[in-house]
């Protein structure tokens, strides 16, 4: 094999690699692990084997959703790259570098998405989960893989943030509780919903650096339709859900440690959504930070969850 060819390889192999967003595949692992760690709290045991299997159908179905809006984004994430690249937004910036086209990244979300659904089936039929096993998955295939897809394409409905909220908040956790019970908690209702506002958070912030693009690309999101000034209080509002919810979790059953835990992602959330509310959108390098902290206060708060329910 010629070196040019290794070269190559190495390149694909590269792109590919950006094109799965591994620094961004824990903001729906996290969830799911945090409801495997709810359902181990009530019932005692721990299935691993399930849990791995559960593991690969959650990430399979975020590398298609990933690959599904690198394809179908590709016009304003072009613009976004020309306006000035972000970390959080914008796109790879894969395809447009011409490493990978974008029927190639097609083709990749509709083989993620069908392994996703060939595990799912092994789960359900190889392990004896319940029967909500492949709607619960459906939901997440089909909140996925239609993100960005035509002709649904959530994210330029004006609601698809709020997709993002159910599919990335309520449903990991949901189903990481349910595979090995077969049954729903009351808390698996309440803990999801700072995990929710948090991701929608995450979505938010990161359409405020694509806002110039999105707006010439035609792409209807909740940012270009509300516009920037009301978004940063949208941002603002979401917080607070975020904490209100956290503490009334405590007063539905969660250890009331999740308080501290939680400690660092609120005070987080705190100083982003006053300095949203302040105009601080407006640079872009300071709106860098912010899109990296929404991350921040997104993980810290399935974390904080995790680490009360495991220790409690």
């Amino acid at each position: 094999m010629s070196s040019e060819a290794i070269v190559t390889i190495w390149d694909k192999s590269k792109a590919w690699f950006t094109l799965a967003r591994p620094q961004f595949l824990s903001v729906g692992v996290l969830p799911f692990i945090l409801g495997f760690i709810m359902a181990r709290h009530d019932e005692g045991f721990f299935h691993w084997a399930l849990f791995g299997w559960g593991v690969l159908s959650v990430i399979l179905i975020m590398l298609s959703t990933y690959w599904a809006g690198e394809c179908f984004d590709y016009q304003e994430d072009r613009i976004s790259g020309e306006i000035g690249r972000s970390r959080f937004a914008g796109g790879t910036g894969v395809i447009q570098s011409g490493f990978v086209s974008r029927r190639d990244s097609f083709i990749g979300s509709v083989v993620a998405l069908s392994l996703a659904g060939i595990v799912g089936l092994i789960i359900w039929v190889g392990y004896g989960t319940g029967p909500l096993t492949i709607p619960l998955g459906l939901i997440g295939m089909i909140g996925g893989f239609l993100y960005s897809t035509p002709p649904v394409r959530w994210v330029s409905t004006g609601i698809g943030e709020i997709w993002i909220g159910l599919c990335y908040g309520f449903l990991p956790v949901l189903t990481g509780y349910y595979l090995p019970t077969g049954r729903f908690d009351y808390l698996t209702f309440f803990v999801p919903i700072p995990i929710a506002a948090s991701i929608f958070n995450v979505i938010l912030a990161n359409e405020f650096p694509d806002y110039v693009s999105d707006l010439s690309a035609g792409k209807q999101n909740f940012l270009v339709r509300f516009g920037r000034v009301r978004g940063a209080q949208i941002y603002a509002a979401a917080s607070l859900i975020m904490w209100l919810g956290v503490v009334v979790s405590v007063f539905v059953g969660v250890p009331a440690t999740i308080l501290a835990y939680s400690l660092p992602s609120s005070l987080a959330a705190l100083f982003v959504s006053i300095r949203m509310l302040q105009g601080k959108w407006e640079n872009r390098r300071e709106l860098e930070v912010l899109c990296g902290l929404s991350i921040f206060v997104n993980l810290g708060t399935s974390l904080a969850y995790i680490l009360a329910i495991y220790w409690s």
